[in-house]
């Protein structure tokens, strides 16, 4: 077998317990191969980039993937470890949480689905491919050679359509569902640290639930123009019946709030906006109590955004931790755009196959 190179041997070392030793040789050689080889990253390609492609043997690196018994969401957890230790070991940790596509065909590959293509749709063409629709968590983290921030992925979830559900009788889980869960283990995964999730699920439920952890995971996402905001909920009387309020009066629309001469904007300056090029903004924020019919009610601070220049739409974001400073908000939810980036080397590598 290839004598692997002391480095990548010190970095592989944390994950030997996974697997029998045996087997570990052959996942060496197979990490190696991925790395080295252009493209598809096949195991034919890999064992080809090594030099194996006419080893007799070669049916035993398949069953790497077919047949060892090895778990995934242990080696997720060992490989997060290795990242915060790396590039996370001060301040939150930073996790992208979104969904990407990798094409598939074939009547054999059950869990696929017809998905709107992010890669080639525009506002007005849509284009639908068929597809494994993947929940991914990234560790948003900068990286101290590159000079920028990086989305490094550490987890990532199958979510099968709806039609695969249904076929075999069992519940459709929605993308928030299997973002809560992934977001449970990180919190189990590291207890101690604050987390501040970047993500593209405005769900009530969704940041309802990160709110009330044991310790609270802080949710950052957009926040729609037309969105009901209301104000705290009024102090209870002496002796007053019936439940809680809520929510108190109805605030103006962000849209309102956006058009009228009277706001207050504060201008600042963003060090990493799009493109990783510094920026000049205008925001105004407050706090207020979103809430929708049948949902929960969840305390949030938004922060509306204006480009003074007018190369951008003007946007507002929100924040379940109400005492985050504004400006920090939008440098968190900046970060996750670099997950678009990842995924991009994904599918150039599908187009490749």
């Amino acid at each position: 077998m290839p004598t692997l190179p002391t480095t990548m041997i010190r970095v592989l070392a944390p994950f030997a317990p996974l697997f029998s030793e045996r087997v570990f040789e052959h996942v060496q050689v197979l990490v190696a191969g991925a790395i080295l080889t252009p493209g598809k990253r096949a195991v034919s390609s890999a064992l080809r980039a090594m030099g194996l492609d006419q080893q007799k043997t070669f049916h035993r690196y398949y069953r790497v993937l077919s047949r060892a018994k090895w778990s995934t969401m242990e080696a997720s957890r060992i490989l997060l470890d290795s990242l915060v230790e790396t590039f996370g070991h001060e301040g939150p940790l930073v996790v992208g949480v979104d969904e990407t596509l990798e094409r598939r065909r074939g009547k054999r590959i059950a869990p696929k689905g017809i998905y709107r293509d992010p890669a080639r749709s525009t506002h007005s063409h849509l284009v639908k491919t068929s597809a494994l629709r993947w929940v991914c968590l990234t560790l948003l983290a900068e990286v101290p050679w590159a000079s920028r921030v990086w989305a490094l992925p550490f987890v990532c979830a199958l979510a099968p359509s709806e039609r695969y559900a249904q076929e075999r009788g069992r519940r459709h889980k929605p993308l928030t569902e299997w973002a809560w869960q992934l977001l449970l283990l990180v919190r189990r995964w590291q207890p101690e640290r604050e987390i501040v999730a970047d993500g593209g699920y405005a769900s009530l439920k969704l940041l309802d639930r990160c709110r009330h952890l044991g310790r609270p995971i802080t949710f950052i996402t957009r926040l729609r123009l037309d969105a009901a905001l209301y104000e705290p909920a009024p102090p209870r009387k002496p002796h007053q019946m019936g439940r809680p309020r809520l929510k108190g009066e109805r605030l103006a629309n962000l849209s309102a709030v956006l058009e009228d001469p009277k706001t207050a904007w504060t201008p600042i300056t963003v060090s990493s906006w799009y493109g990783g090029a510094q920026h000049t903004v205008k925001i105004v924020s407050e706090t207020a109590i979103w809430y929708s019919t049948g949902l929960p009610a969840v305390p949030t601070r938004w922060v509306l955004i204006r480009d003074p220049e007018g190369d951008f739409e003007s946007q507002a974001l929100l924040c379940t931790d109400l005492s985050a400073d504004p400006t920090r908000i939008i440098s968190w939810f900046v970060r996750r755009w670099q997950m678009e980036s990842t995924f991009q080397e994904v599918r150039i590598g599908e187009i490749l196959k």
